[in-house]
């Protein structure tokens, strides 16, 4: 009896943990694709994981390839970035990966900002940038890059690049996401719809309302 008790034991022990460990292997890694490709329907309602694919028998080969065009720098920041994501290439929904073009006028600032979905990489393809992330231990990095030097920054932080050269500048960057989303922080802060209160931003950066209303002016439009 003692014998038949120990292996239950034993048993019972060997399924708990066998339970606790089935979802970490079935959780490991990406599950493997059920389909080559899943052009995305733009103009039907995106689900959780991306839009709905268009029919196969509407896919051709131009649904495959891309012009990523010259951003516009004519701008008061002096960089236009020109997405290659879910939204402008619909080849790329469900497979986890977007890119940008971003160019910079001399002085350009790509304005501090966070990509809530994805981690950023990137490499300088002409001109000389800055780039830094500020780490939520508010620990800032930075380096100034020149052509064909790469940088990443984790995702969720926020980070900025910024053109330190005599003149243009060009960098691709890529993201671990279709749809990576961009939180710009001054706009976020000073641009939201509705406005914050100016009770909130004036005691968050200890400025007087004219101040705080000042900054918002400037990002109304």
């Amino acid at each position: 009896m003692a014998f038949v008790s120990v292996s239950s034991s034993y048993l019972t022990v060997f399924f708990l943990i066998s339970f606790c460990l089935l979802p970490l292997s079935t959780r490991g890694s990406d599950p493997d694709p059920l389909q080559d490709f899943c052009v995305g329907d733009l103009s039907a309602t995106p689900s959780v994981n991306g839009f709905p694919c268009k029919p196969a028998s509407e896919v051709n080969s131009s649904d495959f390839f891309f012009t990523v065009k010259e951003g516009n720098t004519s701008n008061l920041f002096g960089v236009g970035a020109s997405p290659a994501n879910v939204l402008t290439f619909p080849a790329l929904n469900t497979l986890g990966l977007s890119m940008n073009r971003v160019d910079f006028a001399p002085g350009g600032l790509n304005l501090p900002h966070s990509h809530p979905r994805a981690t950023e990489t990137g490499i300088v393809i002409k001109g000389k940038l800055l780039v830094g992330f500020v780490t939520t231990g508010n620990v800032f990095y930075s380096q100034v890059l020149t052509a064909g030097q790469m940088f990443v920054v984790p995702r969720g932080l926020v980070h900025f690049q910024m053109n330190v050269g005599k003149g243009k500048a060009l960098a691709i960057t890529a993201f671990n996401s279709q749809l990576p989303g961009s939180a710009v922080v001054p706009r976020t802060l000073f641009a939201s719809k509705p406005l914050i209160p100016d009770e909130v931003l004036t005691k968050a950066f200890q400025a007087d309302k004219s101040v705080i209303d000042g900054i918002k002016s400037k990002f109304s439009t």
